[in-house]
């Protein structure tokens, strides 16, 4: 074994020993380390940025307690992991569910470094959330975690400090909860929160901007390959911002999104999703927060099956939009059997790495997520 190689066997052993468990995060670490060993073997010096890079300048852990509507005392985790202010202020959004947990927040914050980095703004990279999940909460239940929320964190953060955002479960509803409560602590109204509404500060195309740009290098992959969206089945997962966007772009440059999902199944529109469609998806799921199931009342020709996940459908091209490993090794077996020429991640480490090998030897074409 080279002086290189020994050098990152080492360092890859040390990150395991001090982070045992953490297997999202030493995920996210294999995952780069696999990626960039020919430029540490080209030019060792990186090997000692590297071993800098993937331990956090802070992490913060803190205990979130509030009160339910029957009057019975709850109390959640919050984290938030400041990575590198190297470029600048922290930046990186909030995650609220229940598999919320330190590796979890880490992988986050740790791939936000490499993707905050790729804007050339600049913008530091930072991560945070709880294991609270606001499913069946009432909008009070919802407010008083925000306020208890943000009580801890507002003095963690600034304009010029942390900048957080949105992410899984935190949209314009629980932005206007945290905010309003840093604005009562801090008394002041400063851009410490992205992600507003934009009747209070936020930005035009927000919203759109990680599923359509999903598909905007799903669609220049294509032109390299000579080939266009048009026609192109679409198999989608999740059925939040970025999902419900990636399929109104796909729809826009003529491919034709045929699934939605959650956690409880998904809805398969045989024919593809229409505009009409996707706008009562972003209804169900953005304003009365009921199940993707909910859809099948409103259409016909719609499919929902229970318990299931949508890469069993035959497709052109697969984007996994929902949560980190939702595509195993088995789950990309299937999609490569059902005909699946391209995976393009507009979720965060969608795809384990044994998925990712799948597509590898079966020559798929893959946007990964980092």
């Amino acid at each position: 074994m080279s002086a290189t190689a020994e050098k990152i066997a080492s360092v890859r052993a040390n990150i395991r020993r001090r982070d045992p468990g953490q297997e999202e995060f030493l995920q996210a670490v294999d995952e780069v380390f696999e990626s960039l060993t020919p430029v540490f073997e080209k030019d060792p010096k990186y090997i000692e940025v590297f071993e800098r890079l993937v331990e956090p300048e802070r992490q913060i852990v803190f205990r979130v307690p509030w009160v339910d509507d029957k009057g019975v005392q709850q109390v959640n985790r919050g984290f938030r992991v400041q990575m590198s202010s190297a470029l600048g202020p922290y930046k990186g959004g909030l995650r609220f569910h229940p598999t919320v947990n330190l590796s979890v927040i880490k992988f986050l914050a740790f791939e936000q470094t490499f993707k905050n980095s790729l804007t050339t703004l600049m913008m530091g990279a930072g991560k945070g959330g709880s294991d609270f999940n606001p499913r069946d909460r009432s909008d009070r239940e919802v407010m008083a975690f925000c306020q208890s929320f943000m009580t801890e964190l507002y003095r963690h953060i600034g304009a010029d400090t942390d900048v957080p955002a949105g992410d899984i479960n935190v949209g314009g509803r629980e932005i206007g909860y945290l905010f309003g409560q840093y604005k009562r602590i801090a008394n002041n109204f400063s851009g410490i929160l992205t992600g507003k509404d934009l009747r209070w500060g936020g930005s035009l195309i927000r919203p759109e901007a990680t599923g359509y740009g999903c598909v905007y290098f799903a669609q220049n992959y294509l032109a390299h390959k000579n080939q266009t969206m048009e026609g192109k089945r679409c198999v989608i997962s999740g059925s939040g911002n970025v999902a419900q966007y990636t399929a109104e772009k796909l729809l826009q440059l003529g491919a034709v999104p045929i699934t939605f999902s959650d956690s409880n199944g998904y809805v398969l529109e045989p024919n593809g999703f229409t505009q009409e469609q996707i706008d009562h998806v972003m209804e169900l799921k953005n304003v009365k927060r009921v199940r993707i199931s909910e859809y099948c009342a409103f259409s016909e020709t719609a499919q929902y099956f229970q318990g299931k996940k949508p890469w069993e459908v035959p497709a052109d091209l697969a984007f996994p939009s929902a949560t980190q490993n939702e595509i195993d090794q088995e789950d990309a077996d299937t999609l490569i059997a059902n005909g699946v020429k391209g995976v393009f991640e507009g979720a965060n480490m969608p795809s384990t790495n044994e998925a990712i090998e799948a597509y590898k030897k079966a020559n798929v074409m893959f946007g990964p997520a980092k």
